[in-house]
């Protein structure tokens, strides 16, 4: 495969998606959408300096998606976005051939439905579909890749199933999308070497007027030959992906650095992002306490009830869900979720000694980030945008995947 293939991917993040498509080469992308500030700024340092674009700063459009037509054809003097040109000015006379990137998870996600009191069903976010499909509609590329969680499979917003609504709004547009996306489309990051337990669903859209094939057939072929022959034969576990970094450890008393209250000593630490959140005294000792439980398995806190227990004891807070986790070192990670920024006691780092939850960067590798991919922002917008990215080695496998099917079903693309 020659030539390079232009890409736009939507809802960028700091570009996690698009990384794994850098490495798998042959793509280069023309366009990147993406609303907040800090993943923005990422994206933009990492495409300058990784991967040498020089009009970076032009083709990451810092803008909200649901004003679709704005976006499409510019903006002027908006007091939180600035002005831009447009993203058809900006791809100009480009073609664009693949569109990537999937919407916000929340409003999709069991977990949000779970804590929402209306199941997320009145969320802006299930429909934020329809402005990537207007985007689509637009730039008629032959294939779009749409990742999701696994939640998208059963979400009813409006009391209609939100994987229909999709299928349908896609299929007006000319493009097929297989069936039955439990069967096909859902997969584990785990089994493709990211050290995560991180179930996704990857959609691909194949634009029927470029299409000279069955595609049922041809993206059956895609999920059970091509997309597979990409897993690893073993699972990457914590300690592999996170077990080399210094220890982040406990300081006797707490210290105040640029008004900020400190609870570790990074002792000069020059890797990015290796800096942990603050932990009072209290969390500490709960997080020595289950490490250490965890490593000699002692067994004190067996189950979810037992750790909603601690939890209400030590606080004085009921809670419906168990706060603690503590990762094991020979398994993968449970899901390192966007919620991460929120959320400071979900993911303990197994060494009882630390005695403190994951670092930015130990959330980053357990990703699958390169260590030289710098999150700019503050530690929550750090979590955050981690937490909301596609892994870039499961990227970079979807990609090559991708290439493959293209390569054995695509006419040669001009």
């Amino acid at each position: 495969m020659g030539k390079k293939f232009n890409t736009i991917d939507l809802f960028a993040g700091c570009g996690g998606l698009y990384d794994g498509f850098e490495k798998a080469g042959g793509f280069k992308s023309v366009g990147f959408v993406e609303w907040e500030k800090s993943p923005c700024d990422t994206l933009i340092k990492r495409l300058n300096t990784r991967w040498n674009y020089q009009n970076a700063e032009s083709i990451v459009l810092r803008f909200d998606i649901q004003r679709t037509e704005e976006l499409l054809t510019g903006w002027e003097n908006d007091s939180l976005y600035g002005s831009n040109k447009g993203l058809i000015k900006v791809v100009g006379d480009k073609n664009v051939d693949i569109v990537i990137g999937g919407p916000p998870c929340q409003a999709y996600s069991i977990a949000g439905r779970v804590r929402d009191e209306n199941g997320m069903k009145d969320d802006y976010r299930n429909y934020l579909f329809e402005s990537y499909l207007k985007v689509v509609e637009k730039f008629h590329p032959f294939i779009f890749v749409f990742e999701n969680v696994e939640g998208i499979l059963s979400a009813r917003p409006g009391d209609e199933s939100i994987v229909k609504r999709i299928t349908t709004s896609f299929n007006r547009a000319g493009y097929y999308i297989i069936d039955d996306l439990r069967k096909y489309a859902l997969l584990n990051a785990a089994d493709y070497g990211i050290p995560q337990n991180r179930k996704r669903v990857i959609i691909i859209g194949i634009n029927l007027s470029k299409f000279n094939h069955d595609p049922k057939t041809a993206l059956i072929d895609f999920y059970t030959q091509i997309l597979p022959s990409h897993k690893t034969a073993k699972q990457v576990t914590v300690e592999k992906a996170i077990g080399d970094l210094p220890s982040i450890l406990p300081i006797n008393s707490i210290e105040f650095k640029n008004n900020k209250r400190i609870s570790h000593s990074v002792n000069g630490c020059k890797i990015l992002n290796h800096v942990p959140r603050f932990h009072s005294e209290r969390d500490q000792r709960i997080f020595f306490e289950l490490a250490a439980d965890k490593i000699n398995a002692t067994n004190k806190y067996p189950d979810v009830k037992s750790l909603i227990a601690l939890y209400q004891k030590e606080t004085g807070k009921k809670s419906n869900f168990h706060k603690y986790n503590v990762l094991e070192l020979h398994k993968p990670s449970n899901t390192i979720p966007a919620h991460l920024y929120k959320d400071g006691l979900r993911h303990i780092h197994p060494d009882p000694k630390q005695a403190r939850t994951i670092t930015p960067r130990e959330a980053a590798r357990l990703q699958s980030f390169d260590d030289d991919f710098e999150f700019i922002g503050s530690i929550g917008d750090q979590y955050k945008m981690i937490g909301n990215a596609v892994p870039p080695i499961l990227a970079e496998k979807i990609a090559s995947a991708l290439k493959t099917f293209i390569n054995k079903y695509f006419e040669p693309v001009n």
